[in-house]
């Protein structure tokens, strides 16, 4: 996955994220909104054929920043997935 920063400032970033789809923008986009510091989330792809997403996130001015509430919701993500894979893993 390679990072591509197009605007960085501490309440607002925007970014590509190459090497990523839609599932991956998708589930970062809806775990930021249960950050209540976070005022905007979202991602778009402009080309359907290139397939780069680009996610916006926006954190409320003398809050959060923008880049920590990401770290957050990629980190619960995380914690996510393990409690799934070892839940998945329990069936077999």
């Amino acid at each position: 996955m390679e990072l591509n920063f197009l605007e960085d400032t501490k309440y607002k970033v925007i970014f590509d994220v190459k090497g990523a789809d839609h599932s991956f923008a998708n589930a970062l986009k809806q775990e930021l909104w249960n950050d209540k510091d976070v005022r905007i989330s979202a991602y778009n792809v402009e080309h359907p054929l290139i397939g780069i997403p680009r996610i916006i996130v926006e954190t409320h001015s003398g809050k959060k920043d923008a880049k920590n509430s990401i770290l957050d919701a990629v980190t619960r993500l995380k914690k996510q997935n393990t409690q799934f894979l070892t839940k998945f893993k329990s069936i077999k």
